[in-house]
C-alpha cells in the first residue's frame, strides 16, 4: 500500500444475538455482548487519502458529498486514528456500497469498519483486528464485528477496564460454517441512529439483560460446533425479544411492514409443513434475513420470491473480515 492512502472492503453484519442500548453513548460501550455474522458478497469499499494541504476532512459516499452529522461521525473515526498515530493531517474519504442502505442490512457496520481499516493503514498505524474494531465502534457499535468478520462477538470492556478495551473477536469455528442467507428486500427508509437511547425506556429492557446471557452461551456453542439449526433458532427468538423492546420504548418504534410479516409467517410455514431448515432474523429495519441450511436454499429462495411485495431476493453467505485492497476509488 502506498504511504498516506489505503482502501478497504468490509461486509455488513446480521445480528444473531443483537445489541440494543449503550451504557456509554459517547464511546459506544454496550450493556452486554452481542454476536453477528458478516454477509457476503454485499460490501462497502472505502478509500482514505491523507491530505498534505488543507485542514478540513472531506467525504463522498456513493458519489454524494457528505456534510453535517454523517461527516461528524466519519471525523470521529479519523480523529481517533490521528490521535493514536500522531499525524493530524486532514483526510479525504471516498466510499461506495453495493447494496441498499437504511433498510436494516447493516450499511453503517460495513461503512465504519471499512473506514477504520483504511484509515489505520493510511495513517501508518500497525493495529490488529480487535484494536481496529475498538476504533470502528466509535462510529457504529455494529462496525466492531464487521471488522473481525465471519461470526464475531463484541463485548463491553472487562469490569474496571477502559472503554478502549471494548473490542470484537472472531469466534472459534467461524470459518467452517456454510450458512446460507436469503434476503427478501423490503424498501423502507427508517433512521435508527437514536434507537439505542429509546430502548432504555422499555419496561422489558431489564428482562432482556437477564435473558441475553443464556442466548449468548447457546449461540457460542452453536457456532463452535457448526450447528446451523441452533444458530437459526436462537437468532429467530432473539429477533422477537429485541423487537419487543423496540416496540415498547417511549418511541414505540415499529419498523416492520406487511411484507415483513408475510416473510415471517412463510418461514414458519416452510419449517412446519415442508420441514425446511430456515429461520428469520430481523435487525432494526424492515428487511428480514432468512438463515438456511445449504441443501434447502433453492426451495426457500423460490418461496420468498413468490411472496406479494417482494421484487428482489439477495443470496448471501458468510463474509470475511475487513481487508485492504489495491484498487482505490479516488
Amino acid at each position: 500500500m502506498e504511504t498516506g492512502r489505503a482502501t478497504a472492503i468490509a461486509h455488513p453484519i446480521q445480528g444473531l444475538v443483537k445489541y440494543h442500548g449503550l451504557r456509554d453513548f459517547e464511546r459506544r460501550v454496550p450493556y452486554h455482548s452481542s454476536i453477528s455474522v458478516c454477509t457476503a458478497p454485499t460490501h462497502t469499499k472505502t478509500t482514505v487519502t491523507v491530505l498534505d494541504g488543507g485542514t478540513e476532512d472531506e467525504a463522498v459516499i456513493n458519489e454524494t458529498p457528505v456534510k453535517g452529522r454523517p461527516l461528524e461521525r466519519i471525523r470521529t473515526i479519523l480523529d481517533e486514528v490521528r490521535r493514536q498515530s500522531g499525524d493530524h493531517r486532514a483526510a479525504r474519504v471516498v466510499s461506495t456500497n453495493d447494496f441498499p442502505e437504511r433498510i436494516g442490512l447493516g450499511s453503517s457496520a460495513s461503512g465504519f469498519a471499512a473506514l477504520a481499516k483504511a484509515a489505520v493503514a493510511a495513517y501508518g498505524l500497525g493495529l490488529d483486528a480487535p484494536r481496529i474494531s475498538a476504533i470502528a465502534r466509535l462510529g457504529a457499535g455494529s462496525a466492531a464485528r464487521s471488522v473481525t468478520g465471519w461470526f464475531s462477538e463484541w463485548s463491553p470492556p472487562p469490569r474496571g477496564r477502559p472503554a478502549a478495551e471494548s473490542m470484537s473477536k472472531k469466534l472459534l469455528g467461524a470459518e467452517k460454517i456454510d450458512l446460507r442467507i436469503v434476503v427478501p428486500v423490503i424498501r423502507s427508509d427508517e433512521p435508527t441512529e437514536g434507537v439505542h437511547r429509546e430502548v432504555l425506556s422499555s419496561p422489558f429492557f431489564d428482562a432482556r439483560l437477564k435473558y441475553v446471557e443464556d442466548a449468548l452461551v447457546r449461540m457460542r456453542v452453536a457456532v463452535t460446533t457448526g450447528d446451523i439449526r441452533e444458530i437459526g433458532l436462537v437468532a429467530e427468538r432473539d429477533t422477537l425479544n429485541l423487537h419487543a423492546i423496540t416496540m415498547t420504548s417511549d418511541a414505540m418504534r415499529l419498523t416492520w411492514r406487511p411484507e415483513t410479516i408475510r416473510v415471517m409467517h412463510e418461514v414458519r410455514r416452510l419449517r412446519k409443513e415442508e420441514e425446511l431448515g430456515c429461520w428469520f432474523s430481523i435487525d432494526t429495519g424492515a428487511t428480514p434475513y432468512v438463515n438456511i441450511v445449504p441443501e434447502h436454499e433453492e426451495r426457500v429462495v423460490a418461496a420468498m420470491a413468490g411472496l406479494p411485495g417482494i421484487d428482489e431476493v439477495l443470496r448471501l453467505s458468510v463474509g470475511r473480515d475487513a481487508h485492504l485492497v489495491d484498487a482505490h476509488l479516488d
